[in-house]
This record gives structure tokens, sequence and C-alpha cells, in this order.
């Protein structure tokens, strides 16, 4: 047999490994309560912070994003540095990746720790509840966007991005419309990633 039959072939595209980011330095199961102003704060708050300190990247995700030849990650600081961390190289940005919004019904003298903020928002959301920001529908839409980027930089290689767990959640959907397969979905808790191949559109 020829050397060149021998060779593995690589892939046409990818493969792209998705996953979530670490576990956050604020700590949404810690008090006080908050009213919905107080939690809409929080998130904000949330969005723009770090890491929990002395984390360790699990051997696992390490392994599977060592060669990865696009590192991309949301803007958010909490996923640029599980980026670097699993990485030890800068992620290229790009805001389409960011977390679905977490809108806050207006609740009057009610008061819930963030993460029973977290379910009830999410919940309203999913049913049409956006406050003044982006509505379930445009998340939708952000998402194939998202898997759109996703593709094109397969292109190059396999891909690893940093994000975040209910916006990678959406992303699956959107990915298979456009001929990704998932082939490992390692569920939404901090540190854990997905994989995907591409097959083609059928």
């Amino acid at each position: 047999m020829q050397a060149a039959r021998r060779e593995k072939k690589k892939p046409a595209r990818g493969p792209i490994i998705v996953s979530r980011h670490g576990r956050p330095a604020l700590d949404r199961t810690a008090g006080p309560r908050l009213d919905w102003k107080q939690y809409r704060d929080w998130w904000d708050q949330y969005e723009a912070g770090s890491l929990a300190e002395d984390q360790l990247v699990p051997d696992n995700l390490r392994a599977a994003v060592a060669d990865a030849d696009v590192i991309l990650s949301s803007p958010a600081p909490r996923a640029v540095e599980t980026a670097r961390l699993a990485t030890g190289k800068e992620p290229e940005t790009c805001p389409v990746f960011v977390e679905a919004p977490l809108p806050p019904p207006r609740f009057r003298n009610r008061k819930y720790l963030p993460k029973t903020w977290n379910v009830i928002a999410r919940t309203a959301w999913l049913y049409g509840h956006s406050l003044d920001g982006e509505s379930n529908r445009q998340a939708r839409e952000r998402a194939n966007e998202a898997a759109r980027q996703l593709h094109e930089a397969a292109a190059e290689g396999k891909v690893y991005l940093a994000a975040h767990g209910w916006f990678n959640r959406m992303l699956r959907p959107a990915m298979a419309r456009i001929g990704w397969v998932c082939v490992r979905d390692g569920g939404d808790k901090y540190w854990s990633y997905r994989i995907y191949e591409y097959r083609g559109k059928s």
C-alpha cells in the first residue's frame, strides 16, 4: 500500500469543540436575597466578572483542545480566561458567542437568591419576556449566525470555542441545521464540552 494511502485523511472541516467556561468568582448560590432591580445589577456584575481562583482545567478538555488551530471565545472575562487556561493562548473574541440574557420579571415586593432568579428569568425569557434586551427569537437568530461563523472557522482546522451554558445549548440545533453532528455531549456544567464533526447537509 502506498504511503499516501496509509496516512490518516484530514477532515475537510473541524472538528469543533465548544465548552462552557469554568466556575465564576461570583457565586450565584450566595446571598443576600435580591429584588428584580438588584438582580439585574447582580447579573451585570456576573457578566463582567472573572473566574474563581485556583481552578484546574480538566485533563480531558485540555487534551481535546491542545492542538486547536482556531481558538475563540465570547468577550466575557470568564470565557476569555477559560480559553487561556485551557490552551495557553489568547483567544479571538466575538460578541456573537455571548450568553443568552436573563431578564428578570418586574416582581413587586419579592426577593430571591441569584440562583432562583436565574431560573425565574430564564423561564420568563423563554416565554417572551425580554425587558429591554435581546429576545429569545433574536438569540436563536444569533445562534444561527454563531454556527455559521464556527462553520467558516472550521475550514482552517480544529476549532475551540469557550462560551456559555445556555447559549451552547442553543448552538446544538443551529449546528445540526448546517450539517454538524454532536459526537460527544458532555452536558452543561462548568468546564464541560461538546465535540461536533461535519457530516454535510442531508
